[in-house]
């Protein structure tokens, strides 16, 4: 039997003071494969923060204001709603908290939701790529278009049928609750005052474009959101996130590994940590590994698709859009280091693995190649 591990926990109803002014509130969700999401209080003579609020639906919305009350608050004292990414569980409640408490509503420069224009900035400056490689800007047309059609298939493509009624679900929801539009979008280096004290934006793309971690320097304390958890790795999302998510990713887990005084780490999803360097580390060795299967089933294959690599790189029970989008994002990356090829056939993206460069490299200072 595997054990459960701690982002699986289901939520608890008690409320904890994690550090100076800062409390942790765990709110229910059942979304892919988890059993609560941190929602964090920030406490300030103004009221409080609140940080990822959680899903949306009535169910969610009255934790929230259960775990407000157990806090000795009310949602009139929310005086700012922080996300940390563009995930339902982290976003679903902040449209309707920041209405009910007037609150601002705070994410990262690129945040967006495919199916709420309104949320979309002007212009979403990612390093996105077409065949050619060449950066581009990229507008909500391209979030709506990503939204509907994956990258490595063509348009006849159609989900499994458990993935279709998840993103049926949420839009559904999404057009009966009140949209999360940012007030205020930070850019990396940023400085928002909560809890009494200077929080840093660090922006930490690779398992979405728009993820947001919050450094404060004076306590020692990261929230990390889903960019570093306890003891799973977070999903790496191929779609949207620039021609090499992966190597995004690990580029900011570096950046974040390096910040000064980290002495706590708040996750999005199971308990407050203190190692984040060991995590970090522990984090790239489950990728190198994942690079290191690739090149083994690429020998066994020989040309295939992400579906094909994705069947043989994840249990049965894992299949669906999340494992291929993980797939195409590490196959991406093999591709930029040169140890995959790459070509269309019948609209469908097919790679040959295995360019006679060596496998599992270490991370380097290499934008591009580990």
């Amino acid at each position: 039997m595997t054990q459960q591990k701690q982002e699986q926990e289901e939520a608890a109803t008690e409320i904890t003071e994690v550090a100076p002014g800062v409390l942790r509130m765990q709110l229910p969700i059942r979304f892919t494969g988890l059993g609560h999401v941190n929602m964090y209080g920030l406490l300030d003579e103004r009221g409080v923060a609140v940080v990822d609020p959680g899903l949306p639906g009535g169910t969610s919305w009255k934790a929230i204001a259960d775990r407000l009350h157990r806090a000795g608050l009310r949602v009139r004292d929310v005086h700012t709603v922080v996300v940390t990414h563009g995930h339902p569980d982290h976003f679903g409640g902040a449209g309707r908290l920041a209405r009910e408490a007037g609150a601002e509503l705070v994410t990262h420069a690129h945040f967006a939701v495919p199916w709420w224009p309104e949320t979309f900035p002007d212009v979403v400056e990612l390093d996105s790529a077409d065949d050619n490689d060449e950066p581009r800007a990229l507008d909500g047309t391209d979030l709506l278009r990503w939204a509907r059609q994956t990258p490595w298939a063509p348009k006849a493509y159609r989900p499994r049928l458990r993935d279709r009624l998840t993103i049926g679900a949420v839009r559904v929801a999404g057009r009966r609750i009140v949209p999360p539009v940012p007030t205020r979008r930070l850019r990396d280096g940023e400085v928002v005052k909560l809890a009494d004290r200077e929080w840093f934006a660090v922006h930490t793309p690779g398992h979405t474009a728009d993820h947001l971690c919050l450094h404060d320097p004076e306590e020692g304390v990261l929230l990390t959101g889903d960019h570093v958890l306890p003891s799973i790795t977070p999903h790496i999302s191929g779609v949207g996130a620039g021609p090499d998510p992966l190597d995004d990713y690990v580029a900011a887990l570096d950046r974040v590994k390096a910040l000064p005084d980290v002495r706590l780490a708040l996750p999005a999803h199971g308990h407050p940590f203190d190692d984040v360097a060991g995590r970090v580390e522990a984090i790239k060795r489950h990728h190198r590994r994942r690079l290191d299967q690739l090149q083994e089933i690429g020998a066994a294959l020989g040309p295939a698709t992400v579906e094909d690599f994705a069947r043989h790189l994840f249990s049965r029970r894992q299949w669906g859009l999340m494992a291929e989008s993980e797939t195409y994002a590490h196959l991406e990356h093999l591709r930029h280091a040169g140890d995959a090829r790459r070509e269309s056939r019948g609209g469908r993206l097919v790679y040959e693995v295995g360019a006679g460069a060596p496998p599992g490299r270490v991370p380097t200072s290499d934008p591009v190649r580990w």
